[in-house]
């Protein structure tokens, strides 16, 4: 059974890194390229939640008995493959694991550019996301 303390927890830890991802991702490219600590502040809260998306989703597997996820990817696809996520959108996110692993594993790597690139183009997936999860719970 879905601990839903549990669950809320981490879809706060999501609200408030999202509402400072958003605040950062309404600076101009000047202004987010202009001070470094901007990159820093973006690089933890998205860190943060793709933390808080897996940690719901390896949860979710493990308490409803879905199976044991392989690897982060496979998070979603059992999510979708057991309608917690809608399956289309389950496909789409796939990608947030591989890149907490480029967060993670190749931080050296991450650009400014890539940084404001999600920042303007991925973050509703984290709100669809806890939409998707509230109507499971």
């Amino acid at each position: 059974m879905v601990e839903q303390e549990v669950i809320m927890e981490r879809i706060s830890i999501i609200k408030n890194s999202l509402k400072r991802l958003r605040e950062l991702s309404r600076l101009s490219e000047k202004e987010f390229k202009g001070d470094r600590d901007n990159f820093a502040v973006a690089e933890h809260h998205l860190h943060r939640s793709l933390e808080a998306v897996l940690d719901i989703g390896r949860h979710i597997c493990s308490s409803e008995n879905y199976g044991r996820p392989e690897d982060y990817s496979e998070i979603f696809e059992i999510l979708g493959q057991h309608n917690v996520l809608d399956e289309e959108f389950a496909s789409s996110i796939k990608g947030m694991a591989g890149y907490r692993k480029r967060l993670v594993h190749m931080y050296n790597m991450v650009s400014q550019e890539e940084m404001l690139e999600i920042l303007h183009t991925r973050l509703d997936d984290f709100d669809i996301f806890i939409k998707e999860i509230m109507e499971f719970i």
